[in-house]
């Protein structure tokens, strides 16, 4: 057997070269088709991080009847993956996005409020559904806030309002709890319809370090996130609840 023979011989090592070569023709073609894979998947999505997922605020007994939103519905019209870019800062990721549901008073008097907060690092936004038979007016607003100004807004009457959250301080000692204002904050209460005939969406947005937001950024969420809600565009009959303000408080945790 010649040398060439027992090292393999030159057809051998050409075999071993060519193989090698498509193993990393094999590699290089995985390479571009795994980044054109996640190419596409991050065109697909935008460029935007995914929403987090909302939780909590199921649909009570009664709201379909009575055509009432769910806080659930709420957090899915509120918490849209555009939603860091409204707020003017894109790229952000929501820590927490949940749906809840709230009452006052009982039987024909009882004001249904479901609502929504979705929670990044720079914002706080909460969305609320007062059924009561308030109109939006600035007269009303003026008892809850301050710098109110009357607007229409999706074809609605509307009032912007300055207020603040409230902070809570628990004491380890078991003493009773203390309460005080805590972040600035602007709202924006829009009529449930055209005529004004009582109850109100409410957007609530806060800097979670301080400092008053802008009206405008509200301003975009709103213009972005109500027409998605259940039944916004909608004939809206006045409500059968007497309590409530059309606009609400608001506290953070």
């Amino acid at each position: 057997m010649s040398d060439s023979d027992s090292n393999g011989g030159p057809e051998r090592g050409t075999n071993a070269v060519g193989q090698a070569i498509s193993a990393v023709a094999l590699v290089g073609a995985l390479a571009v088709g795994f980044w054109a894979i996640s190419k596409e998947s991050a065109s697909d999505q935008g460029g935007a991080p995914e929403a987090a997922a909302c939780s909590g605020g199921v649909a009570e007994k009664g709201d379909e009847a009575a055509g009432r939103v769910s806080g659930a519905q709420l957090c899915s019209a509120l918490n849209q993956r555009e939603l860091a870019s409204w707020l003017g800062t894109p790229g952000e990721r929501a820590k927490s996005a949940s749906g809840g549901s709230e009452s006052m008073g009982t039987g024909k008097n009882e004001v249904h409020s479901p609502s929504a907060r979705v929670e990044f690092d720079t914002y706080t936004v909460e969305l609320h559904a007062s059924y009561d038979r308030y109109p939006v007016d600035a007269r009303t607003t003026a008892y809850i806030g301050r710098d109110v100004h009357a607007q229409q807004v999706l074809r609605r009457p509307a009032v912007f309002y300055s207020t603040q959250t409230m902070g809570i301080r628990f004491r380890l000692d078991g003493s009773d709890a203390e309460s005080a204002p805590g972040t600035p904050a602007e709202a924006l209460s829009v009529a449930f319809d055209a005529k004004n005939r009582g109850g109100s969406y409410e957007l609530v947005v806060w800097r979670n370090h301080g400092g008053f937001p802008d009206r405008t950024v509200l301003l975009d969420v709103a213009e972005h996130v109500l027409p998605v809600v259940p039944g916004f565009d909608a004939p809206a009959t006045p409500g059968t609840e007497t309590g409530g303000g059309g606009a609400q408080a608001t506290a953070s945790s």
